[in-house]
């Protein structure tokens, strides 16, 4: 988990949170996809897109709403952002692979806004930005590598300006596409001058 801190009040909630992971048990929510399927998104609501669940971050961001209040609202101390198909090849399989950092920053600004609402209470939340596998590995040759190290860059930059407070790298399978999610996170931290 690489945690960033772009404004004062991000390095504040950033602070926060190693402090928490320090000295406590975090809770993190639980399944974003089937809680967004229970709420039957229309096909027009994907964008003709079936099942591309990212889209819904413009479409219909009260349904992703819904799943992080629902969250927060049973106690949890974190959300991830409904950016886990928000990479090259998850969007390249619906021919929109160039949306990666528009449908990132749209996932992490929904859960943003969701964890300040419910930190009027006084309790810290906060937003982990979800960087999902994808379906292409870079070892098999399914894609190569310093593309898909960009599109995660391209993740990755999109969830902390919309506020995510740490970036999670989920459920890899070649390392080398964890290392592509690990160094775009990376780049990312440098380029927005969030390290």
């Amino acid at each position: 988990m690489a945690l960033h801190m772009p404004s004062t009040t991000s390095a504040a909630r950033a602070d926060a949170l190693r402090e928490a992971l320090a000295t406590r048990v975090v809770v993190a929510d639980g399944a974003m996809g089937t809680m967004l399927q229970a709420q039957e998104p229309s096909l027009d609501d994907f964008e003709q897109l079936e099942g591309c669940n990212e889209i819904l971050n413009l479409t219909r961001p009260d349904i992703v709403r819904s799943v992080h209040a629902a969250y927060y609202e049973v106690g949890v101390d974190c959300v991830e952002t409904n950016t886990f198909g928000a990479n090259h090849a998850a969007l390249g399989e619906y021919d929109i692979a160039d949306r990666v950092y528009e449908l990132s920053e749209a996932g992490a600004r929904i859960a943003r806004e969701v964890a300040d609402e419910f930190a009027a209470d006084g309790r810290d939340r906060w937003v982990l930005g979800s960087m999902g596998p994808g379906t292409k590995l870079p070892t098999l040759g399914h894609a190569p590598y310093t593309v898909l190290r960009d599109a995660y860059q391209a993740n990755a930059e999109g969830m902390i300006t919309g506020g995510a407070d740490a970036l999670l790298v989920e459920t890899t399978q070649d390392l080398l596409q964890t290392k592509a999610a690990v160094l775009g996170a990376r780049r990312a931290l440098d380029a927005t001058g969030a390290n």
